[in-house]
């Protein structure tokens, strides 16, 4: 296969700044509502990158939630993620939405939220979803699947209610961006880029070069 051949010329949209907010998460809205009116597979889907001794490191996970403050996800505190975010709050988000030839990336700080706000999502999550954030030590070395299984298999066999409470290592972080870049893809590989830039918590906005 010869990867210098694939390639594809956007065409879809365009983004000047005569139509834009001036607030990004405005602008975020809008285009997250367009990838659910457009059937996008797992709109929420985002890379997280964290950076731990100068070595950066990434991973899909989902976003939850969002407001005027930043981007809300989920993990275990106690895994790669989390303890790299503790040690170093500094990360990065990417969107990417191929479907409508559009990337969201963002940059900024992490804070944990609030434990009764982690608790009220948990206890929102599905049954088999829950035991498996108890029973995971994610990020950690087991054994092997079956080892994965049969403690799957264990927790569900001693709570047959269905009570379940959220554990201690498991939780929200919030992501609150100083960066915000929308890039629309456009002809001939010249995209938009529109970057919003938190200078004295007053939004600036940019525009960059493709």
């Amino acid at each position: 296969m010869n990867l210098r051949s694939l390639r594809k010329d956007y065409k879809k949209q365009e983004l000047l700044e005569t139509n834009i907010p001036a607030d990004p998460f405005e602008l975020f809205g809008t285009w997250f509502n367009d990838c659910i009116e457009m059937n996008v597979n797992e709109p929420n889907a985002m890379v997280l990158a964290t950076v731990s001794g100068g070595m950066p490191s990434a991973r899909v996970v989902l976003l939850k939630d969002f407001n005027g403050i930043g981007f809300i996800f989920f993990t275990n505190y106690n895994s790669r993620k989390g303890i790299e975010l503790n040690a170093n709050p500094n990360a990065a988000l990417v969107f990417f939405w191929p479907e409508l030839e559009r990337q969201v990336r963002v940059e900024g700080e992490v804070n944990r939220i609030s434990d009764e706000t982690s608790r009220e999502y948990f206890d929102s999550r599905p049954f088999e979803s829950r035991v498996s954030a108890v029973i995971s030590s994610q990020s950690k070395v087991i054994p092997s699947r079956e080892f994965l299984d049969s403690l799957h298999r264990e927790y569900i066999e001693q709570h047959p209610d269905g009570n379940i409470e959220k554990p201690q290592h498991w939780g929200g972080f919030i992501l609150m961006p100083h960066r915000i870049e929308f890039w629309q893809g456009r002809a001939n590989r010249l995209h938009d880029r529109i970057l919003f830039e938190k200078l004295c918590d007053e939004w600036k906005i940019i525009r960059l070069a493709p």
